[in-house]
C-alpha cells in the first residue's frame, strides 16, 4: 500500500513539473514577443520619420529654382503679353512633368493664382485666390515655407513647397511660386498589412497620413471646443466634421480604443514639422497570438502523450519495485551470513588491521592491532587515525595520502610513523583498498600495517653515511662554476648594453658593451653614481627611469637617448628590479638594445605610407572630377536632347516619344551614379565645405543606399581641412562600408567631438559585433588601412566590440596634424 502512495505522489509532481514548466516557458515566449514587438515599432518608427523627412522637403530646391526662372519673373512684371504668359506656362509645365508633382503654380502678391499646370483641368487654380494660406503668407514676406493641407479646390492631400519671386535677390517679392506633391505614393509605403497601424498626426491629434483609410480625418485623442474651433478656421483639412477615434493613455507606450483593444503606442515628432508626429499601434493581442497558436497546436498532443507515458511508467515501475524488494531481502539475509564470517577472519588473523570511514576516522580494528599497540577498542573507535601517528606522518597523510586515496580508492607501502600507548615510535609500511557503495563512493577502507621499525633504522643509518656528505657539494660546486661561466659569456658577447646598480645608484657591474659605449672601465666605476662621469642629461635621464622601475617594483620598458659621434642613439631599455634572499629589493638591472636603424626604418616607412596616400587622394579627386566635369556634362546634354525630342514627337509618334522618355530617365539614372560614384571618390564638399558637411553627406547617402537608419552628431566645430579632415573622413567612410558588409545592424552613429586640441570621430552601430582576436592583419575589414590613416594623421585607433553587442570604432586625431616624440616612444616601444 505505500508503496503504491509513493509512485501516485511521484506521478502527482511529475505532471506539475511538467506543468509549471510548459506555463513559465508560455510566459518566457509571451514576454520575448513583447520585446521584439517594441524594438521593431521603434525602428519602423524612425524609418518612417527619416522617409517622411525626405519626402516632405525634396521639392525645397526645385520651389528656389523655380522662382528663380526669367519667365515667372516676366509673367509677375508683365502681366498681360501674351507671349510672357505662354512661356511662364511652358516653365511651369516643364517643372511638373520633371519633378512628377501634382501641380506647379504662381500666385501675384495679392495671393491669385495667374499660371498653372492644371490651367485646363477641371480644377484649374488659376483664378483662385489663396491668400489665405500659411505658406502664400510666409512666402510674400520673403521666406520659404513648407505646409501640409487638404487642397480646398482639388480636395486632395499634399505638401506645399512655396517660394518668393523676387525680380533681384532680395528685393521685395513680386508673388509666390508653389509645388504641390501628392501624399499617395508616401502613404501607400506606410502599409504594413496585419494589425500594424501606421499614423501621421497633425499637433491637434487630427490623422492626416495612414494605414488605415477609415481612421482618415479622425482625432486620436479627446479634444476641447476650443481646439476643433481653431482647426475649422484654419481650413486647413476642409471644414469637418472630424469624428474620434477615442484613443486613450494607459502608460506611456500603450493606448486603449472604444471597444476596449490595447495597442502598443510609440510615436516620434518630425524634425521640420513640430507637433506632427509619425505614430505607430499594434494590438497586443496579435502580439499575443503570435506565442499562443502556435504554442496551443504543439501543447496538446504533448500533454496528453506526456499523460500516457506516466501512467505506463506508473505500471512498469511498480512491477518492477516489488520485484526488485524481494531480491533485496534475500540479498540482505546472506550479506548478513557474509559479515558474520569476515568480522571472524577480520579479529582472528594474525596482522594489524584498521578502517577508518571517509572522515578518517577508525570504525574497526583487528584484535592485533589493539595487541601490538597497547591500546583498548574504546579507546580507538570513532577517533581520527592520525591521532595514532607521529606530527611528521599526520601531516603527510593529511595533506597527500589520505586525499589521494580517497580519489583512487588504493594506497601501496605508504610509510607511517605510529605511536604505541607509552609513545615509542612504531615505523610501519600501510597498504590499503577501498571498499565502495553502489553508486561508487568509498565508504570505509581495509588497511593492513608491516612492522619495519628494524629496517627503517637501517636505511637511516645507511642514506647518512653514503649521500649526505659529498653530493650536495660537488653538485654545488659544479652549478657555480657552470652558472658564472654562462653569465660572463652573456655580458661579454651580447650586443646590449648591460649595468647593475644597488638602491644608491651606485654601479656594481657594467659589460664590454657599456664599456665601449662610454669609455670607461667597469672595475673604474663599480661604486660610482651616473653624475660622476657621465654628461648631465644622460646621467638624470638614466636615474630617473631607475628609480621609476624600483618605485613600482616591476619590469619596465623605456626609451632612453644617448649622443654618439654619430649623432643621438635611441636604446630601448628593458628595467628591473634585483631582489635579495629575504625578497626585498637590493638594485636595478638595465638591458639596452641599439633601436635607431629601427626606428629611422620606422620614420621612412611612415612617410612613405603618407605619401602614397596622398597619391592615392589626388588620383580619386582627379578622377572625380574627370566624371563631374567631362562625363556629367555629356550625360547632362543627352538628357536635355531626349527631353527635347520626347516632346517633339508626343503629337507625332507616341511609341517614339515613349521610348525617348524611358531614354531620358535612364540618363537621369546614370547622372545620379556619376554623381555618387564622384562624391565617394573625392566629395568636393570636403574641400569646399568641411569635414562636418561632409560627414554629413555621407551619413545622409549612406542611410538612402542600404536603407540602415544613420544619424551625424557632432559639436561645435572648428574649421577643420588637410590631413586631418581627408582621415577622419575616410576613417568613416571605411567603417561604414564594414557596417553595410558585415555588421547585420538596423541603426548606426557618427560622433564627432573636439576636446584638447584633438579631434573625436566614434562610428557605433547595434549590429552582431565580432571577436578582435579573429581579426587578421589580411583579412581585417580595412582595419589595418583605418588604423595607419590615424597613425599617420599623428593619432590613435581602437576597436570596442563584442559578439552580439554591437561595434564602435574610435579615431582620435590631432587638429594641428603634428605627433609628438613621444607618440613615436609609444609606438617604438608597442
Amino acid at each position: 500500500m505505500k508503496l503504491r502512495v509513493i509512485f501516485l505522489v511521484l506521478s502527482l509532481l511529475a505532471f506539475l513539473s511538467a506543468a509549471s514548466g510548459g506555463y513559465f516557458y508560455y510566459r518566457s515566449l509571451r514576454e520575448s514577443a513583447f520585446r521584439e514587438a517594441e524594438r521593431q515599432a521603434v525602428n519602423r518608427v524612425a524609418v518612417v520619420q527619416n522617409n517622411l523627412d525626405t519626402f516632405l522637403s525634396e521639392n525645397v530646391r526645385p520651389a528656389r529654382t523655380l522662382a528663380g526662372m526669367d519667365a515667372l519673373v516676366r509673367r509677375l512684371a508683365v502681366p498681360g503679353a501674351a507671349a510672357v504668359r505662354a512661356a511662364a506656362e511652358e516653365v511651369l509645365d516643364h517643372f511638373n512633368h520633371s519633378l512628377g508633382a501634382d501641380v506647379c503654380y504662381l500666385m501675384d502678391r495679392r495671393g491669385v493664382t495667374i499660371a498653372s499646370s492644371n490651367r485646363l483641368a477641371e480644377d484649374s487654380f488659376v483664378g483662385k485666390d489663396f491668400s489665405f494660406r500659411p505658406y502664400f503668407r510666409e512666402a510674400v514676406r520673403g521666406r520659404p515655407a513648407t505646409y501640409l493641407a487638404l487642397g480646398t479646390t482639388s480636395g486632395r492631400r499634399g505638401v506645399y513647397c512655396s517660394h518668393p519671386v523676387c525680380a533681384e535677390e532680395g528685393g521685395l517679392p513680386l508673388g509666390v511660386v508653389v509645388i504641390k506633391a501628392s501624399l499617395e505614393q508616401i502613404e501607400k509605403k506606410l502599409g504594413t498589412g496585419g494589425a500594424d497601424i501606421v499614423l501621421v498626426t497633425d499637433p491637434h491629434g487630427l490623422v492626416f497620413i495612414t494605414s488605415r483609410p477609415d481612421w482618415l480625418y479622425h482625432l486620436l485623442w479627446e479634444r476641447a471646443a476650443g481646439d476643433l474651433e481653431d482647426l475649422t478656421r484654419s481650413r486647413q483639412f476642409g471644414s469637418g466634421p472630424w469624428p474620434r477615434v477615442g484613443l486613450r493613455h494607459r502608460g506611456e507606450h500603450a493606448t486603449v480604443d472604444r471597444e476596449g483593444i490595447v495597442y502598443q503606442f510609440h510615436r516620434r515628432e518630425i524634425d521640420s514639422y513640430p507637433g506632427w508626429y509619425v505614430v505607430h499601434l499594434r494590438s497586443l493581442a496579435e502580439i499575443t497570438r503570435v506565442v499562443s497558436d502556435p504554442l496551443a497546436r504543439i501543447t496538446a498532443p504533448t500533454v496528453f502523450s506526456l499523460c500516457i507515458l506516466i501512467g505506463l511508467s506508473v505500471f512498469f515501475l511498480y512491477r518492477k519495485a516489488s520485484l526488485e524488494i524481494v531480491q533485496r531481502r534475500q540479498a540482505e539475509e546472506a550479506l548478513r551470513a557474509s559479515e558474520e564470517r569476515y568480522r571472524s577472519i577480520y579479529h582472528r588473523t594474525p596482522a594489524m588491521l584498521h578502517s577508518i570511514n571517509p572522515e578518517g576516522r577508525i570504525v574497526s580494528v583487528s584484535d592485533h592491532w589493539l595487541e601490538v599497540l597497547g591500546y583498548e577498542r574504546d579507546e580507538v573507535v570513532g577517533r581520527p587515525l592520525t591521532d595514532f601517528l607521529s606530527p611528521e606522518s599526520r601531516v603527510y597523510a593529511e595533506r597527500e595520502v589520505l586525499p589521494r586515496f580517497f580519489r583512487t580508492g588504493f594506497c601501496k607501502d605508504i610509510p607511517y610513523q605510529l605511536r604505541r600507548r607509552g609513545g615509542a615510535p612504531m615505523d610501519v609500511l600501510l597498504s590499503a583498498i577501498g571498499d565502495r557503495d553502489a553508486e561508487g563512493r568509498i565508504v570505509r577502507s581495509l588497511a593492513v600495517s608491516i612492522d619495519i621499525s628494524a629496517r627503517k633504522r637501517a636505511e637511516e643509518a645507511l642514506t647518512r653515511a653514503k649521500e649526505e656528505l659529498d653530493y650536495y657539494s660537488r653538485e654545488l660546486e659544479r652549478q657555480v662554476k657552470m652558472r658564472t661561466r654562462e653569465i660572463n659569456s652573456i655580458l661579454r658577447f651580447t650586443p646590449a648594453v648591460v649595468y647593475m646598480k644597488d638602491l644608491a645608484g651606485r654601479y656594481q657591474l657594467v659589460n664590454s658593451r657599456y664599456e665601449e659605449l662610454f669609455g670607461v672601465k667597469n672595475e673604474d666605476i663599480r661604486g660610482r653614481t651616473d653624475d660622476e662621469f657621465l654628461p648631465r642629461e644622460v646621467a638624470d635621464q638614466l636615474r630617473e627611469h631607475d628609480l621609476q622601475v624600483l618605485a613600482q617594483g616591476a619590469p619596465r620598458q623605456v626609451v632612453e637617448r644617448i649622443g654618439r659621434p654619430d649623432g643621438p642613439h635611441i636604446f630601448l631599455a628593458v628595467k628591473f628590479p634585483i631582489y635579495d634572499d629575504a625578497g626585498a629589493p637590493s638594485g636595478v638591472c638595465s638591458i639596452a638594445t641599439d633601436a635607431t636603424a629601427l626606428k629611422r626604418a620606422q620614420d621612412r616607412l611612415r612617410r612613405l605610407s603618407g605619401g602614397i596616400m596622398a597619391s592615392q587622394e589626388h588620383e580619386r579627386a582627379a578622377i572625380a572630377r574627370g566624371l563631374h566635369d567631362e562625363l556629367g556634362q555629356v550625360l547632362t546634354a543627352l538628357r536635355i536632347d531626349a527631353i527635347w525630342l520626347e516632346e517633339r514627337l508626343r503629337s507625332v509618334d507616341p511609341a517614339a516619344a515613349e521610348r525617348a522618355l524611358a531614354m531620358s530617365r535612364l540618363i537621369d539614372h546614370t547622372i545620379d551614379e556619376v554623381r555618387s560614384i564622384a562624391m565617394r571618390l573625392r566629395p568636393g564638399i570636403l574641400d569646399d565645405l568641411g569635414l562636418v558637411d561632409a560627414l554629413e553627406w555621407l551619413a545622409t547617402d549612406f542611410e538612402r543606399r542600404t536603407g540602415i537608419a544613420c544619424t551625424f552628431i557632432h559639436g561645435d566645430m572648428p574649421t577643420i581641412g588637410g590631413p586631418a579632415a581627408t582621415a577622419a573622413y575616410r576613417i568613416a567612410q571605411e567603417a561604414l562600408t564594414n557596417v553595410m558588409r558585415h555588421a547585420g545592424a538596423d541603426q548606426v552613429t557618427l560622433d564627432l567631438r573636439p576636446a584638447a586640441g584633438r579631434l573625436t570621430l566614434a562610428v557605433t552601430d547595434d549590429g552582431g559585433g565580432f571577436d578582435p582576436g579573429e581579426l587578421g592583419d589580411s583579412q581585417g575589414m580595412g582595419v589595418p588601412g583605418m588604423r595607419e590613416r590615424a597613425a599617420l594623421a599623428g593619432g590613435s585607433f581602437a576597436i570596442d566590440t563584442t559578439p552580439g553587442r554591437g561595434t564602435t570604432v574610435t579615431a582620435i586625431i590631432p587638429l594641428e596634424g603634428e605627433r609628438e616624440g613621444a607618440d613615436d616612444d609609444q609606438r617604438l616601444v608597442g
